[in-house]
């Protein structure tokens, strides 16, 4: 009898690899740092000195999508939908992912009341994987995917002035 993995075992084995290998991900176009626990993506922020939280997908309840790099090439590697559930400091799933997210936390500046602030002021989410994988290697959108920019009348170089060679000359000779 052989084993035969099926297409949603392999697309949750790359998830969960590059999340884990990544540093940060994209949730509805905001960068976040992030852990995995237990088959799912952890994020805390929200509250003062902590990341802010992207608008009305993350909340209770509601879904959102998350874009994932690549560690070696920095590109896109993989997109997926999440269901998001607010983890309540009381609850085993919350103490698991603070646990982990702590010591992803860098430079935090009350490391050992760290978590106590995040129960009062901060949300902890837990962002579950839902549905079929947006793009993976091999089924990538054509185009960059970037967004073309803001058109404006700011410019960041000019010619330098004809004179200023000869004065900063002079200065250098002064000196």
């Amino acid at each position: 009898m052989t084993d035969t993995v099926t297409q949603p075992q392999l697309d949750q084995a790359l998830i969960e690899e590059a999340v884990k290998k990544s540093g940060l991900l994209w949730a509805d176009g905001q960068a976040l740092w992030h852990a995995w626990v237990d088959g799912a993506v952890v994020v805390v922020g929200g509250g003062p000195g902590e990341q802010p939280l992207p608008g009305p997908g993350l909340t209770d309840g509601g879904t959102a999508t998350v874009t994932v790099r690549s560690k070696d090439k920095g590109g896109r590697l993989v997109v997926f939908p999440v269901r998001v559930t607010e983890l309540r400091p009381d609850g085993e799933a919350w103490t698991a992912a603070v646990e982990e997210l702590k010591g992803k936390r860098l430079n935090a500046p009350d490391a050992a009341t760290m978590t106590l602030r995040w129960a009062r002021e901060c949300r902890v989410l837990r962002l579950e994987p839902a549905g079929d994988l947006l793009e993976r290697p091999g089924a990538m959108p054509d185009g960059r995917g970037a967004a073309a920019p803001v058109p404006t009348a700011a410019i960041t170089r000019r010619p330098i002035p004809a004179g200023l060679p000869k004065l900063l000359l002079r200065r250098r000779r002064k000196a």
